[in-house]
């Protein structure tokens, strides 16, 4: 799907804008263009929607123009998959020529398309979570202003061991690199603080029955789970249908209790605590106004899919003032997306580390019923929480990166 302010316009010109053979000059004029990679089917086809969402609410917001020029807007559709992620980045960098690539949503997405994208030069704004993209394997042309997958983890754990008291938990979340991340960070932190990871249960993603896995929950007084897009309504309502709530409490990253996600939820999901990077309940200008603009135009309160993509979209714009709006010396558009510091976001400040990843507040939220509807309220605010949370940057780039067995279990 392709939309624009108006017809898109290209003019002849001969001389390449960029080393790759395809990319031929295109005259400023023509509009800032953007390409979003998202996702319309599948399991996190929810987040997906979320994420177009939020990013044509700050386009309208800015009437379709930034730094003075028009916004060529293409959308394309995944399918959730490398395959799909990897020809659909092809076709906007050389059919739509476009000057950024916003998304893609998965981590298996990303790691499909860093080098293609980072080969041609296309500043990447991501949501998608996969820590070695700023970290082992960092990509000089991609800026995240949400959290890599173990971010918010980090500083969850260490609530659930300091102020939740909590020793023993057992964790689960999807097979994939995302779920491995955040459990890695987790469990990591946890047992930093003393705890003990008891069993990792690892689901399939499109896993439709969570019985076998709550089944073996065992020995424990915490849960923590790192569910996304859909699954985490079906988790919660098995986990309360077999009585695992009165038993134990339960965690989530901030996928797992989204806030666009809390419509969909009952009262099974009350109690739960999360952490996240973004909360809709946060109180500053630009964020009271996504949250109007979402629930008046699509009925529903933004999560952090909407959200990461509007503050997207004010880096965007943010960079293109230090560029004077041009977008040709993509050495210096990349510069300038790196440069950006905000106070005034939906997320509240943030600034970005020198490998291009966030460093800003994350969030512990608890679910509750507030005036006959769920919220997340927050309850404690970890400040400028960086993606290596305490531990030295040097050190922890020499460990591997988290895996589904690593950290192994110490149990």
């Amino acid at each position: 799907m392709a939309w624009t302010l108006d017809r898109r316009q290209f003019l002849a010109g001969t001389a390449a804008a960029s080393a790759l053979p395809w990319a031929p000059a295109i005259a400023e004029d023509a509009g800032v263009r953007i390409g979003l990679l998202t996702v319309k089917t599948g399991p996190l086809a929810q987040g997906g929607l979320q994420m177009e969402q939020g990013f044509t609410v700050f386009l309208k917001q800015r009437n379709m123009s930034l730094a003075g020029r028009k916004v060529e807007l293409t959308v394309a559709d995944t399918g959730g998959n490398p395959a799909g992620a990897k020809t659909k980045a092809q076709e906007l960098v050389e059919r739509d020529h476009v000057d950024f690539i916003v998304g893609p949503l998965a981590a298996f997405e990303l790691l499909a398309i860093t080098t293609y994208v980072e080969q041609a030069k296309v500043p990447m704004l991501s949501l998608a979570a996969a820590d070695d993209m700023t970290q082992r394997r960092p990509n000089a042309f991609f800026v995240r202003a949400s959290a890599t997958s173990s971010q918010c983890c980090h500083p969850l754990a260490d609530y659930a061991a300091k102020e939740m008291k909590l020793k023993r938990a057992t964790t689960i979340s999807e097979d994939f690199a995302f779920g491995y991340e955040q459990a890695g960070g987790f469990q990591r932190a946890f047992e930093d603080n003393g705890g003990v990871i008891v069993k990792k249960l690892w689901p399939p993603l499109n896993t439709a029955d969570f019985t076998p896995f709550l089944a073996q929950l065992a020995d424990v007084d915490g849960i923590w789970n790192g569910f996304a897009g859909s699954n985490p309504i079906k988790f919660n309502q098995q986990y309360a249908e077999l009585g695992l709530k009165a038993k134990y409490p339960i965690l989530g990253g901030w996928t797992a209790y989204d806030d666009a996600l809390l419509k969909s939820f009952g009262d099974e999901a009350a109690g739960a605590i999360s952490a996240a990077w973004y909360s809709s309940d946060l109180d500053t200008p630009s964020n009271k106004q996504l949250v109007a603009d979402m629930v008046k135009d699509y009925g529903n309160i933004p999560g952090g899919y909407a959200a990461g993509m509007y503050i997207a979209g004010m880096i965007i714009e943010a960079a293109l003032h230090k560029t004077g709006g041009t977008t040709a010396d993509k050495d210096a558009l990349i510069a300038a997306l790196r440069g950006v510091a905000l106070t005034d976001t939906p997320r509240g400040a943030f600034r970005f580390d020198r490998l291009g990843n966030v460093i800003g507040n994350v969030f512990i939220r608890k679910l509750e019923r507030k005036d006959g509807k769920l919220v997340n309220t927050i309850v404690k605010t970890y400040r400028d929480v960086s993606q290596f949370w305490t531990y030295d940057e040097k050190q922890y780039l020499a460990q591997p990166v988290y895996s589904r067995d690593y950290p192994p279990l110490k149990s």
